[in-house]
């Protein structure tokens, strides 16, 4: 059970256009596919692996929300539910995104919300 490395970071935005236009044309950062979610957003690629996630501000999330996070790819989700049982973590999932990666959701001491996530592909059909 490891982290492989951090994946992505999550930010609300007040108007996803231009934040769009700001990170493609100021920053360079490139466009690229995000899956069939059920809320606004955009993603950006970030060197070979590692992506920035934009999500309309104002979108309603279960329980905690996902609007602003960061995520760490991991190579083994369930061994990390476990862990994170022992813990005594309070923890959301694994559950499946559009992406059929699997994710689980947690916050640290101060709150911050952190996903754990498989490469997109994973989960079973």
């Amino acid at each position: 059970m490891k982290i492989n490395q951090l994946n992505h970071t999550a930010l609300p935005v007040q108007n996803l256009e231009k934040s769009c236009q700001f990170y493609q044309n100021v920053l360079g950062l490139a466009p690229i596919v995000r899956p069939a979610f059920n809320f606004p957003g955009a993603w950006f690629g970030m060197g070979d692996q590692q992506e920035l996630h934009l999500i309309s501000k104002g979108t309603i999330f279960e329980v905690p929300p996902l609007d602003r996070h960061f995520a760490f790819r991991v190579d083994d989700i369930h061994a990390f539910a476990a862990h994170l049982q022992e813990q005594q973590i309070e923890f959301v999932g694994p559950k499946c995104r559009p992406d059929r990666a699997l994710q689980i959701v947690l916050r640290d001491p101060d709150g911050h919300v952190i996903e754990l996530c498989t490469k997109p592909g994973i989960a079973p059909d």
